[in-house]
């Protein structure tokens, strides 16, 4: 029996792949061990547990910044988290690590070396962490999502996706979208949304100009998040939801998307062949621009800036492309030869190479 670490967290762009590896794995092989090291205050406290896999604790390390009492005391807490790990190890009998980007990674890169056990990097983001820098030095394997990630030794393997995201038939799934979202199927569909919490400038943007979506012909699906204040309209056409708990149906009705490039968001996209027009935010180290820039590369999509999106910008860029039909269909075609929904397969052939080389 093998048994396997997968260690993560802290936000759901961590978490999601963790468990759509950790899934397929238990679906290969059901007398595996498949567990998962996290902390107990990042997202993978509630959903590791909720997907049915015991969550191994360790303590939460961030890398200091700054010359600071935090940074005085980082080495002997960074020590003291590789030690729980090392035991974690040895107790469960783990035979690979396979690391996902967080504050639980860096220490098991360490502690699985220092055990002698395999282990294995995957980053999801074209701008990679440090506890991914670092852990790709000696990592047995190193899968990144997007081309052009500068992590040492790495491949591209895509991005491990949700199961209703990979066995999507869009065509397939249309009319059941347009009944779900009260859309008619037969008009094309403008998708736009931001994550879970919404994205304020997206939001704003639309509430100012979604009647000349409308006007164009096109139908809009517009997803604010949950804390949003966005008022309805409540006109035909516009199908607006705070949460949206089947974005496998939002997916398949969209005939072009405008949101946020976050990577999960960006392989998603990529991976299901819909053009998109992506508004990156601002905030950060700018990962969400590199994210998008192989799919704009490659001409499947357009990057729009956040600082000047808003309803004039939706008129003078977003409501033109909605009238070019010619131009969508090659963005749509171009879009299929950038992602893969075979990112899962890849990291789990990382895994196993990993082993078989141990």
């Amino acid at each position: 029996m093998t048994s396997y670490l997968l260690a993560g967290g802290g936000t759901a762009g961590h978490v999601n792949p963790l468990l759509a590896v950790a899934d397929a794995l238990r679906e290969r092989d059901d007398e595996a061990s498949v567990l998962v090291l996290g902390t107990a205050e990042g997202l993978e406290s509630r959903l590791v547990p909720e997907r049915g896999y015991e969550l191994l604790i360790v303590d939460k390390v961030p890398f200091p910044r700054r010359p600071n009492r935090q940074a005085a005391a980082f080495p002997s807490r960074f020590r003291r988290a590789i030690a729980q790990v090392r035991a974690h190890i040895r107790t469960h009998g783990v035979d690979v690590v396979v690391g996902f980007g967080g504050y639980a990674s860096a220490p098991a890169y360490v502690a699985a070396r220092r055990e002698g056990v395999p282990f294995v990097v995957h980053e999801a983001n074209a701008k990679p962490g440090l506890a991914n820098v670092l852990g790709a030095r000696r990592a047995a394997g190193v899968g990144v999502a997007f081309a052009g990630t500068p992590l040492r030794g790495s491949e591209v393997v895509g991005m491990p996706l949700r199961r209703e995201v990979i066995a999507l038939d869009r065509a397939a799934a249309r009319d059941e979208a347009a009944t779900h979202f009260g859309l008619d199927a037969d008009r094309p569909v403008l998708l736009v949304f931001g994550g879970s919490l919404g994205a304020q400038r997206l939001n704003e943007a639309m509430a100012d100009s979604w009647g000349d979506v409308l006007a164009a012909g096109w139908q809009l699906l517009h997803v604010t998040g949950e804390r949003s204040e966005t008022v309805d309209p409540e006109v035909p056409g516009y199908a607006m939801r705070r949460y949206v708990d089947r974005m496998d149906l939002a997916f398949a009705l969209a005939d072009l998307i405008v949101s946020r490039s976050g990577s999960a968001t960006v392989s998603e996209v990529s991976a299901l062949g819909i053009p998109a027009l992506y508004v990156p935010y601002s905030v950060g180290n700018g990962e969400q621009r590199l994210n998008a820039a192989s799919a704009v590369a490659a001409g499947a999509a357009q990057l729009l800036d956040d600082a000047t999106f808003d309803g004039d910008a939706v008129r003078r860029i977003v409501v033109p492309l909605l009238g070019d039909r010619e131009r969508i269909d090659r963005m749509a075609a171009a879009a299929e030869n950038v992602g893969t929904r075979s990112g899962t397969e890849n990291v789990i052939a990382l895994v196993d190479r990993a082993l078989g080389a141990a």
